[in-house]
């Protein structure tokens, strides 16, 4: 009768084990498995025994999908127009490039969704103005905010502590006791890795020890990289009325951002600046649920590249002029497949008037909405007319911090997709255009992305 022999790797000497000859084919199979098995088991639970394992006991950890946002492969398009170039500047030359795998918001950042925002904020004053129970002392770790402690806005120990958050009596209108939107200043902080990753020359051109003024600062000192900022997150109500000269807009300046009416519709009057920080606000409410969870961390919310913009606008098509495909701004029943402006100023030809919902008319293949008209976005390139010459092929991206003293040329950002207000040229997937980091417009949205962790969903 013969025997299978096993090898027994928990013991410190190799041993034989016997197992008695299997009566079928399937029996054979199956204590093939089953050997294999005790043997994979036997050595982890043996040790590395000296072997190159990598480190053992990690969870296995898979991406779940970001609320509200659709998962968009990695892949390779002809960046750049489609059509002949309007105002003949050569600004988009066509381009082969390569995106990685991303995510995005499905829609436009809407009202609501950025309310929440203006409401952490101002919730976060409130709850440093009470103190007390309000703010945890973790020591070293430093402070932070009890969100568990509830708010009580009317109680009278409170009420005189949170006047500081209201406008004074004096610029009340009919007394009406409302939040001054010039105090909800938000503090967040950024990494420059842009800067951290410039080499250190230690001479200047002319082969002299560089100067101190010439070289960046404290190459051990981390701290130099973290950026430090405070803005004002309030949108910019009056968009709607200095927008535009000569026509009546009052109406939906006092309602836009604040009434239910136009919960779902997109944000407006927000600049480049408070759509940065919107991201980085979300990032962190996030990943501190994350945290508190026992959970990993993702990576960051951002404003896409305009590469990845244009291609998440195609929907998985080539060299299409519009995110539904082309060529036609309309349908096979003669409807307008966007908001935009249509004809001769016919506005409404559409089914719009100024913006309307941002889950209005039919998303592109990949489920996003709105990628052509409504509102242009805010993507986090700054605005270049070469840009497509110099930048790599591998996602192309080119960025520049302005400072509020910086000329005007170095403050434009790139915006895509057209608006309301726009003709329908602005409408085409590869049509780019620029406005100035600091304005803010009644026509610029935005939308979040977050980098994918891996190659595609079917390596998890």
């Amino acid at each position: 009768m013969s025997h299978i022999l096993k090898l027994d790797f928990q013991r410190s000497m190799f041993t034989f084990l016997v197992y008695p000859e299997p009566k079928s084919k399937q029996s054979m199979k199956n204590l093939i498995i089953a050997s294999l098995t005790v043997l994979l088991l036997s050595s982890c639970g043996g040790g590395n025994r000296g072997q190159l394992v990598g480190v053992q006991g990690r969870q296995k950890w898979y991406q779940a999908d970001p609320y509200g946002m659709v998962f968009i492969p990695q892949g390779s398009f002809n960046m750049g127009p489609g059509d002949q170039d309007v105002p003949y500047s050569q600004i988009a030359q066509t381009k082969s490039v390569t995106v990685h795998a991303f995510y995005m918001d499905n829609t436009e950042i809407t009202n609501n969704e950025y309310r929440q925002f203006v409401y952490w904020v101002r919730d976060s004053l409130a709850h440093r103005l009470i103190g007390g129970d309000h703010i945890v002392d973790e020591g070293e770790y430093g402070e932070h905010i009890d969100w568990d402690q509830r708010i009580k806005w009317d109680d009278e120990a409170n009420v005189e502590t949170l006047s500081e958050l209201y406008l004074p009596e004096s610029e009340r209108f009919y007394r009406r006791k409302e939040i001054d939107s010039r105090k909800l200043n938000f503090e967040f902080y950024w990494l420059d890795l842009q800067a951290a990753a410039q080499k250190d020359y230690s001479k200047d051109r002319d082969g002299a020890a560089g100067s101190l003024a010439n070289r960046p600062q404290g190459r051990t000192d981390r701290s130099v990289y973290i950026k430090k900022e405070i803005i004002n997150i309030y949108p910019d109500t009056l968009a709607w009325i200095h927008d535009f000269t000569y026509s009546f807009n009052d109406p939906i300046t006092k309602a836009y951002f604040w009434h239910p009416a136009y919960d779902d519709y997109p944000v407006v009057g927000v600049n480049w600046k408070q759509a940065k920080a919107f991201c980085v606000w979300r990032t962190r409410l996030l990943n501190s649920y994350l945290e508190e969870d026992g959970e990993e961390i993702v990576q960051d919310f951002r404003l896409p590249s305009e590469s990845e913009w244009e291609y998440a606008s195609r929907g998985g098509l080539q060299n299409n002029p519009y995110p539904w495909g082309g060529p036609y701004i309309r349908n096979s029943r003669g409807c307008f497949l966007a908001n935009f402006k249509p004809l001769r100023g016919n506005y409404i030809d559409d089914g719009g008037f100024y913006t309307v919902k941002a889950t209005s008319y039919w998303p592109n293949d990949y489920g996003l909405y709105c990628m052509a008209g409504n509102v242009a976005e805010w993507t986090s390139n700054a605005f270049d007319e070469s840009a497509y010459n110099f930048m790599h092929d591998l996602n192309p991206d080119y960025t520049y911090e302005a400072k509020d003293n910086d000329p005007s040329a170095l403050k434009r950002k790139v915006i895509r997709g057209g608006s309301w207000k726009d003709i329908g040229y602005f409408l085409q997937t590869g049509t780019r255009s620029y406005e100035f980091q600091d304005s803010c417009k009644s026509y610029i949205g935005f939308r979040c992305v977050m980098d994918f962790m891996g190659r595609d969903k079917s390596d998890f």
